[in-house]
């Protein structure tokens, strides 16, 4: 198991390739852009410069990293030696299914395919696929190369030996496993996004503002960063998709979007992506000023 290849060279896929490529193993970055994958490959060199600069890696560490990443636009092209393929697409099932139907076409038998989804169901994923007891969740957290938590879902399929196999790799690249059963939103999301939804509700409300709401969840519940701000981080498109998946799974009223949430996402003001979600990020990155609509 030398050969990983990671589909999609967005935030969470080209840090999963830095994560791999940094505990020596060939990765094949793959993505439909060419501008994409060098972006890609741009922030992977940007996040290795700060690890240098923090003297956590050397300058030869960073090189060695790098030259274990091939890009590739061609999913046929990127998967043929892969043991592993994990997708990092968009956080949308019509484009995952068509992924996971290719990959169970052109991928060797024995290779595991592993989704990095959110919240969709591993076993409707699966089902695209000829070989569902193959299939299996990976949820790695952002940013990828510093959080410790993977997320191992198993699909109502699975194998025992593929969850075996995907938790001791999980552990050969410094990450802590956590196995979970295949529910919308699993546990990750199925806590944290009515928690980011009712501080969507009470700014909606008009209970508090922007960074009184934030402030509270930092200062009173130690949470290292606000509610509103981790929407931000996380993209509120992501957090509508994730929400919808959630409330069309379990038809349950609580997870039913804040009509704010909608709105701002209709409006294009997704959050840092976009630097403008809840606070304004046109000078800065770090959440300092709150967007003009909620001062």
């Amino acid at each position: 198991m030398k050969n990983i290849a990671v589909i999609g060279a967005g935030t969470m896929g080209n840090g999963i390739a830095h994560t791999f490529a940094q505990f020596n193993y060939n990765v094949q970055l793959i993505d439909i852009s060419q501008d994409a994958l060098d972006r890609g490959l741009a922030t992977i060199a940007k996040n290795l410069d700060r690890m240098v600069a923090k003297e956590k890696i050397t300058e030869a560490d960073k090189e060695q990293t790098l030259s274990n990443i091939t890009t590739y636009t061609s999913i046929k092209e990127g998967t043929q030696y892969a043991s592993l393929v994990i997708e990092a697409a968009t956080e949308n099932l019509d484009l995952k299914l068509k992924i996971f139907q290719e990959l169970d076409e052109v991928c060797p038998d024995d290779t595991i395919l592993a989704t990095n989804t959110s919240s969709i169901s591993i076993t409707q994923i699966a089902s695209a696929t000829k070989r569902p007891e193959m299939v299996i969740g990976m949820h790695f957290m952002n940013p990828v190369p510093i959080m410790k938590l993977v997320e191992i879902i198993r699909g109502y399929n699975t194998s025992d030996e593929v969850m075996e196999f995907t938790v001791e790799l999980t552990k050969q690249i410094n990450k802590i496993p956590v196995e979970v059963n295949d529910y919308p939103g699993f546990v990750a999301n199925r806590i944290l996004m009515p928690m980011i939804n009712e501080s969507i509700e009470t700014l909606y409300n008009g209970v508090a503002g922007v960074k009184e709401i934030d402030t509270v969840m930092k200062l009173g519940m130690a949470h290292p960063m606000g509610p509103l701000q981790l929407a931000d981080f996380i993209g509120l498109d992501v957090c509508l998709s994730i929400l919808e998946v959630m409330y069309d799974g379990f038809k349950n009223p609580k997870y039913a979007p804040c009509p704010l949430l909608v709105n701002m996402v209709r409006a294009g003001k997704l959050g840092v992506k976009s630097g403008e979600g809840f606070y304004d990020y046109s000078e800065s990155r770090k959440a300092e000023h709150v967007s003009k609509q909620f001062a």
